[in-house]
């Protein structure tokens, strides 16, 4: 097997919760040794009785983020212990900074501390570079108007968020692409670079290109990836599970309606009156999960089931 393109380069984590250790899972996945430092009381917040007694989902989600790094904790009151994360620091290439301003501090780990006279990236998260204050995925959804497209005409008092904390992955993305990119300029021009990168920014940067200004402000909110047309859509089985059709092109819609014996002359994209959303429907209803699958086991047509 090859090698990984980031094999040798060290990396120190001082970040928590979702964004900056997914950074770092990323890193560590292109071959980057990460080490990553916590305080050993109060460790990661998605270790602490808050987050994991009330929902072990936090507990698997520290371990699938941080499972491929070297785990270190130390007394960040130590004086023994800050000269020890001083000199992992010190022989690392990069760091990723989620640290608390007085932490930093207590650490030595200000700008000015990690002015190193060789390549070195820090990358700094933050919620916002314009606004104060505190925010999650959630919010950073909110305020970018992206959420509104989630909501629609939905008039129910209480809505459940979508499930994938969509923001903070992106966050967690832009941060490990910044220094990638930061890596880069510090080996060119052999110095330290310092990067922040930003919860709400990412969010606009990397979502919401895909629901773009001039839709909203003519109030677009249905779109092929959402549901409105019959060839892009979910499906129920006559057993009560759930396939997706992604008969986009036009050779996987024929295919579709050859095996399933849909006759119709309407375009794939006719959503109108519901009537070929309607039609799709009653097929696939009236077979089990199990005969879609049998009937395309060998056909390559864009229809999978929904595990």
């Amino acid at each position: 097997m090859s090698e990984k393109p980031l094999a040798g380069i060290s990396i120190i984590d001082f970040s928590y919760r979702l964004p900056g250790p997914f950074c770092g899972k990323i890193l560590s996945d292109l071959g980057a040794t990460v080490i990553k430092i916590e305080d050993h009381i109060y460790q990661d917040p998605f270790l602490s009785p808050t987050f994991a007694n009330f929902d072990s989902n936090f507990l698997t989600w520290y371990e699938n983020l941080n499972n491929s790094k070297n785990i270190l904790r130390f007394d960040f009151n130590s004086k023994d212990d800050q000269q020890a994360i001083l000199a992992l620091v010190k022989n690392a290439d990069a760091l990723i900074m989620g640290l608390p301003f007085e932490t930093r501090k207590k650490l030595q780990l200000q700008e000015s501390d990690l002015k190193f006279n060789r390549p070195f990236v820090v990358v700094e998260l933050h919620a916002s570079r314009t606004e104060k204050k505190s925010m999650h995925d959630l919010n950073a959804l909110a305020l970018s108007g992206l959420l509104s497209l989630y909501i629609g005409d939905n008039h129910k008092k209480i809505i459940p968020p979508p499930f994938l904390p969509l923001a903070g992955i992106s966050f967690g993305h832009k941060a490990a692409t910044d220094l990638l990119a930061g890596l880069i300029s510090a080996q060119k021009n052999s110095k330290s670079i310092f990067l922040k990168t930003y919860l709400d920014e990412a969010t606009k940067e990397l979502l919401g290109i895909f629901w773009p200004s001039k839709e909203r402000q003519v109030e677009r909110t249905s779109f092929l990836h959402n549901g409105q047309y019959p060839c892009y859509s979910i499906y129920q089985t006559k057993d009560h599970r759930y396939v997706a059709l992604a008969a986009v092109e036009e050779k996987f819609w024929n295919k579709f309606c050859q095996i399933f014996k849909i006759t119709t002359e309407l375009d794939r994209f006719y959503n109108q009156d519901q009537q070929l959303f309607n039609l799709v429907s009653a097929h696939l209803s009236s077979l089990s999960l199990k005969e879609i699958e049998t009937l395309i086991a060998d056909e390559d047509l864009c229809l999978s089931a929904i595990l």
